[in-house]
């Protein structure tokens, strides 16, 4: 598939030129079920099959505890792909909607899934975690940061964790969210419907629309906040 082909070059062309993959690794892959993620668990199941360093790919899911939802579909495709699979249940959804009730629920909610995702990935044995940030992603967090915090910067594309003894990789920092939605749906993937009430009502959800809008006037404009990162100082990349 020609856009599968385009996906796995610009994933190799981050991996390899910030060494997110070592021989030997075991990458977690963080499957939320969203496109997103599942585009990453499909490409780096065949990426393993071709890069030069030999890694061993699983996947991890944060069940955050909405009622009627249902992994099944990613368990399965998990199996076709040969990748080892764990559905980590927790009460995340009813300590932020039920007990906290905070009007801004999402940095709170991060925080709890990446903490038990990072339990679980140092549970299964892995000690790389892959989450499925890509290039809109990489301008919405730099727009972001530039209105509502006064800096310019970006999360990294590897974070490392040395008291935990793990790092966390961002592979399709060069793919377009555009190419991630096509594949899936030509794919065919298992999506799983998001239940979050704050889904879609957030600051970054205005951030998107506002740089949807500057590509379709001035095109390129997320490949040159990208450059505009890349040629500064590597350390303005903060997590």
């Amino acid at each position: 598939m020609k856009e599968l082909d385009k996906i796995l070059s610009k994933t190799r062309q981050a991996v390899q030129k910030y060494d997110m993959i070592m021989d030997g690794d075991t990458v977690a892959v963080g499957v939320s079920g969203g496109k997103d993620s599942l585009t990453l668990l499909y490409a780096l199941s065949k990426l393993r099959l071709f890069y030069p360093a030999k890694f061993k790919v699983l996947g991890i899911t944060v069940d955050l505890g909405f009622d009627g939802v249902d992994y099944t579909g990613v368990k399965d495709l998990c199996d076709e792909l040969d990748v080892e699979y764990h559905v980590i249940s927790t009460e995340i959804a009813d300590i932020i909607f039920k007990y906290k009730k905070d009007d801004s629920p999402c940095s709170l909610c991060a925080m709890m899934r990446r903490g038990a995702l990072n339990n679980a990935a140092l549970e299964y044995g892995a000690n790389k975690i892959a989450l499925a940030h890509h290039l809109d992603d990489v301008a919405e967090t730099v727009l972001m940061k530039l209105l509502f915090e006064g800096n310019f910067g970006c999360f990294q594309p590897v974070t490392e964790y040395e008291d935990k003894k793990i790092s966390i990789i961002r592979p399709f920092i060069y793919v377009r969210e555009g190419s991630i939605k096509y594949f899936c749906n030509s794919a065919g993937l298992p999506v799983v419907f998001n239940p979050c009430p704050a889904d879609g009502h957030t600051q970054r959800e205005n951030a998107m629309k506002f740089l949807r809008e500057s590509e379709r006037e001035h095109k390129g404009t997320y490949n040159r906040i990208l450059g505009a990162l890349e040629r500064s100082s590597f350390d303005m990349w903060h997590k």
